[in-house]
C-alpha cells in the first residue's frame, strides 16, 4: 500500500506539466509547508543568517557521491548521456547494456547494488584524513532519492540496493563526531532527463522512442518538457512542489549540518526567464532548513547552506543569505563571508581509467582556499560496489599524515589581513583547472589569536627563505609545525623577514612533511 500510495502521489503531482505557473500572489503557500520561526521565505529575512562557527572552523569536508550512475564506471551524467546518440555513454550503453528503448536507466538502477558499502568504515578514513564534516550526495539530476523518500517511490529503499544509504551514512558520521551534510541536485532532473523522451535518428533503432516516453514511467522521467541543460525555465508548479517537499522531507527526516544545491537558489535560475521572485519557492525551503535547524539547536542556527553564485550567467543568489560554493575552482583573494569549494580527486562518479589528482596538489588546493576564508569539500568516488581503491586509500593516508603536523594551522584559524604573497595565484571562479607550479617564493598565510602562521608552498633548495609581508614581534621565536627546535631568523625593513631552515631538511627523509610546510609566528601588523 505504502509504495500504491507514493506512485498516486507522484503521478498527481507531475502529471500536470501543461499547468501555469503561478505567481507568488496565486500560489497556495499551503502547499509549501515551511517550519515558523525568524526566516520567512524573503530575501530581507534571509540575509539575517550567519554562518555557524563550526563551519568557520572545520575547513576540510570529505564527500561521498555513489548512486546507479556509478554503475557502469563511465563516469558523470550517465543518466542523461546515456539517451543522447552517438554520444560516448550512449555508445557504451547500447554495447553493455542495450539499446535504450529496451534497457533504460530504470533498468540501471536495479544494478545498483552496492554490497561492500560500509560507511562506519569510510567515514572513519574521512576523520583519519583530517575531515571535519562528512557529506553525502543524497540526489543527483537522475531523480533517483538515496533515503526514504515519503514523496517519491524511486528511491534507494524501494528500488536497487533496498537500502537508505543516507541515513546510513549520518549514523556514521555521527558515531565519529563529524558534522554531517548532504547535497540535493535535484531542481534540474526536470529538464535534464529529457533526453530520456527521444529516440535514434538513425541506424536499425531510428525512431523507435526511448523508455523515457513511456507515460508509465513519468515517475523517474518526468512528463515531457522542454530541454535546457542548466535548469528548467517555467516548469509546472507541480514539479516545485514535489521538489520541495522531497528536500524537506530530507531535512526533517535527517537533520543535516550542512546542505548544498547544485547551482543557485532553486527556480532563481535564468532570471531573465523568469517572473520577478518567482524563486521564492527555494528561498522558503531555505529558511525552512534554518527555522528547523534553531528548533533542533536551542535557538541557534547550526545549518551551513551552500549555494552557488553563477558569474557568466545569471542566477538566484544573493550575499550574506548563505555560504557561496565554487565548483571545480578557487576565489581570488579573501572574500569576507566563509566560502566553500566543491571539487574531486577525479571524477564525481567513479570513473576506470580517470586520473586521481595528487596528494600535493589537494593540499595546495587547501591551504589556498583556507588562506582566503573558505573551506575545503573533497570528493573521493565510490566504485559502484560501495568501496575505495587502494589508491584513494593512500591519498587520504597522505593527507591525514600532512594535517597532524600541519592542521593546526587552519582548523580554527582565519584569515589575515593578506591571503599571501609570492607570483603564483589563481584567477578565481568556478570550474578553474589553472595547473599552478608554486614555488619557495609562495606562501599563504591563516591567523589564530596573536599567531600568523605562514606555509610555504614549496621546500627552498637553498633551505632559507623571504617573507615581505610579516614582522615578527621582537625576540620572538619562530617554529616551524612538526620540527622541535626554533628557527634562526632576521628582520629588517629593507628585505623582511628572512628565515634559515635546518641544514638536515637538506635530505627530503628529514623534512617534517612532504609537501608545503607551516611556520608559527608571533606578529605585528
Amino acid at each position: 500500500m505504502k509504495n500504491i500510495s507514493i506512485l498516486l502521489f507522484t503521478t498527481i503531482i507531475l502529471s500536470g506539466c501543461n499547468q501555469k505557473t503561478a505567481t507568488d500572489q496565486e500560489r497556495d503557500w499551503s502547499a509549501y509547508p515551511m517550519e515558523t520561526g525568524a526566516f520567512e521565505g524573503t530575501w530581507e529575512s534571509l540575509e539575517n543568517y550567519e554562518v555557524p562557527e563550526w563551519f568557520r572552523d572545520a575547513k576540510l569536508g570529505f564527500w561521498s557521491i555513489i548512486g546507479p550512475q556509478a554503475v557502469p564506471l563511465q563516469g558523470d551524467w550517465y543518466a542523461r548521456h546515456m539517451y543522447v546518440e552517438g554520444h560516448r555513454q550512449n555508445k557504451y550503453h547500447v554495447e553493455h547494456y542495450g539499446h535504450p528503448s529496451e534497457f533504460g536507466y530504470k533498468d540501471l538502477i536495479e544494478k545498483f547494488n552496492p554490497t561492500e558499502l560500509n560507511y562506519d568504515e569510510l567515514v572513519g578514513l574521512y576523520k583519519k584524513a583530517g575531515g571535519k564534516y562528512a557529506v553525502i550526495l543524497a540526489v543527483h539530476h537522475d531523480n533517483f532519492d538515496l533515503w526514504n523518500s515519503k514523496h517519491h517511490e524511486w528511491n534507494s529503499v524501494n528500488k536497487g540496493p533496498k537500502r537508505d544509504l543516507v541515513g546510513e551514512f549520518r549514523d556514521a558520521a555521527l558515531k565519529h563526531d563529524l558534522r554531517f551534510g548532504v547535497t540535493t541536485h535535484l531542481a534540474r532532473s526536470y529538464s535534464w532527463l529529457q533526453t530520456s523522451h527521444g529516440a535514434d535518428k538513425e541506424g536499425p533503432f531510428k525512431g523507435i522512442h526511448y523508455d523515457g516516453a513511456n507515460q508509465k514511467h513519468q515517475a523517474l522521467y518526468h512528463a515531457p518538457f522542454q530541454e535546457d541543460l542548466r535548469y528548467p525555465v517555467n516548469p509546472p508548479d507541480a514539479w516545485k512542489q514535489n521538489w520541495y517537499l522531497r528536500v524537506q522531507d530530507l531535512i526533517d527526516q535527517y537533520q543535516p549540518d550542512l546542505m548544498y544545491f547544485d547551482g543557485g537558489y532553486p527556480f532563481d535560475e535564468n532570471v531573465e526567464k523568469v517572473k520577478l521572485d518567482e524563486g521564492a519557492v527555494g528561498r522558503r525551503l531555505v529558511s525552512h532548513y534554518y527555522n528547523a535547524s534553531m528548533k533542533w539547536n536551542n535557538g541557534h542556527n547550526e545549518a551551513a547552506m551552500a549555494i552557488k553564485k553563477r558569474v557568466k550567467t545569471p542566477s538566484g543568489f544573493r550575499d550574506g543569505t548563505c555560504i557561496q560554493d565554487i565548483e571545480r575552482g578557487m576565489a581570488a583573494d579573501i572574500l569576507e563571508i566563509p566560502w566553500q569549494t566543491d571539487d574531486c580527486i577525479g571524477g564525481w562518479y567513479y570513473k576506470s581509467d580517470i586520473q586521481y589528482k595528487t596528494v600535493e596538489k589537494v593540499i595546495h588546493m587547501l591551504i589556498d582556499i583556507v588562506s582566503k576564508n573558505g573551506n575545503l569539500l573533497l570528493n573521493i568516488p565510490l566504485h559502484p560496489d560501495g568501496f575505495i581503491d587502494e589508491q584513494e586509500k593512500n591519498i587520504l593516508k597522505e593527507m591525514g599524515n600532512w594535517m597532524d603536523i600541519n592542521g593546526s594551522a587552519l582548523y580554527g584559524t582565519r584569515p589575515w589581513t593578506v591571503f599571501g604573497e609570492g607570483p603564483t595565484n589563481v584567477e578565481g571562479g568556478d570550474f578553474n583547472k589553472q595547473k599552478l607550479i608554486y614555488t619557495p617564493n609562495d606562501f599563504r598565510f591563516t591567523v589564530k589569536a596573536d599567531t600568523v602562521f605562514a606555509f610555504c608552498m614549496a621546500w627552498p633548495a637553498s633551505l632559507s627563505i623571504n617573507i615581505r609581508s610579516i614582522k615578527p614581534i621582537d625576540d620572538s621565536e619562530i617554529w616551524m609545525l612538526g620540527h622541535d627546535t626554533p628557527l634562526d631568523w632576521n628582520y629588517t625593513t629593507t628585505t623582511g623577514l628572512s628565515i634559515n631552515l635546518p641544514k638536515e631538511f637538506q635530505k627530503k627523509e628529514n623534512r617534517p612533511c612532504k609537501y608545503a610546510f607551516a611556520l608559527k609566528i608571533k606578529t605585528q601588523k
